[in-house]
């Protein structure tokens, strides 16, 4: 940050904006802890000079730029005025949004602000968030469809937003129930030859379901509910011959259903349910041979009516930032290679999967 008793003047040619922050708003609110979020603007935006005197910020620089700038201040803001604080991966994310917008890679139908501020679920002193534009798109799509897949890579909030729209649901009498299920592959679907009960058997398998739970519900009452049929977590193999009606079903890891399990579940459908299905066809477990039943059901069903398919990027990863880059890194490689997860497509590589 450069501070300055005067405002600074524009060379040739370049073009200069002047933003001021609101009485209400301490500048620590818009600059940052230490000048953080000021010096993430400044990262993104290298060639403009950007001046803090007081509440007023300027900035010089190319007039794209500058006006940017001035879009990305206005955002955060409007942000602000909600009560909710930014951060710097907010504020990265909002830069990121308007470029795309200003160099014609989206639509620009939502704004950073509208992405951010979207509530989903309050629970415990937090609040769920989409915090990308296609995230929001993806939870506004499990509102208008019926059947909604949601196809990325690892952090994207696949199914943990997915897992927040049915508590949402439950908790709003949208629906009587929730049921979470996951295909057992790594035991193929055989539980019979784990030692332990059957909730011994299955736990590993669908913990992470049962970590997200915790996040959006008190924990003491998810055995209650879990009692009552509330709440059912369960393998995939336990849908079959079931019609699931007033539910809200969410089946994860579906890059590891066959194609037949896949038709299984989709055909679960009853009234007045909603079915969404998670996962990434660049991590397929499936045994050699078998073809993934979530790279199959795109070309059977894209364009069918009330059914959507929700598509996240390595622009979505949501944990830490070097997740989208090593994700990145692995689409670099095996465009380069002819290779799927590092592995050759042709065979099996000695600890790697075969994606199908």
């Amino acid at each position: 940050m450069t501070q300055t008793p005067t405002a600074h003047t524009p060379a040739q040619g370049q073009a200069r904006v002047q933003f001021t922050v609101p009485a209400q708003h301490p500048m620590v609110t818009v600059l940052g802890s230490g000048d953080s979020l000021l010096r993430v603007i400044e990262k993104a935006f290298p060639g403009a000079d950007i001046h803090v005197r007081g509440n007023e910020i300027s900035a010089v620089g190319d007039a794209t730029e500058v006006a940017l700038i001035s879009r990305v201040f206005d955002e955060m803001m409007l942000v602000l005025r909600t009560g909710q604080p930014m951060t710097e991966d907010a504020v990265e994310r909002s830069i990121a949004m308007l470029k795309a917008s200003e160099n014609g890679e989206s639509d620009g139908q939502e704004t950073p602000a509208q992405v951010l501020t979207q509530n989903i679920l309050s629970s415990r002193g937090r609040t769920i968030r989409p915090k990308t534009l296609n995230q929001k798109r993806y939870v506004d799509a499990i509102d208008k469809h019926t059947i909604v897949f949601g196809i990325g890579p690892a952090g994207t909030g696949k199914t943990y937003l997915a897992m927040a729209k049915a508590v949402q649901a439950l908790q709003s009498k949208q629906v009587n129930r929730i049921i979470l299920t996951r295909p057992a592959v790594e035991a193929g679907e055989r539980l019979g030859f784990l030692p332990g009960t059957l909730y011994e058997k299955i736990d590993p398998y669908l913990r992470p379901l049962y970590d997200a739970l915790h996040d959006m519900l008190d924990p003491d009452s998810i055995p209650r509910l879990m009692a009552a049929g509330t709440i059912e977590v369960a393998p995939l193999a336990y849908m079959r011959g079931r019609t699931l009606n007033d539910a809200f079903i969410i089946l994860d890891e579906a890059q590891n259903t066959s194609p037949e399990q896949m038709k299984m579940f989709l055909t679960r459908l009853g009234f007045d349910s909603k079915i969404v299905i998670t996962g990434d066809v660049t991590q397929v477990d499936l045994p050699e041979g078998t073809k993934s039943g979530l790279r199959q059901v795109q070309d059977i069903l894209e364009g069918v009516e009330d059914v959507h398919f929700s598509r996240l990027s390595s622009h979505d990863v949501v944990r830490h930032k070097l997740v989208g880059r090593i994700v990145d890194a692995y689409e670099q490689y095996d465009s380069t290679h002819g290779t799927q997860n590092g592995t050759h497509k042709g065979g099996r590589g000695k600890s790697g999967h075969k994606g199908k």
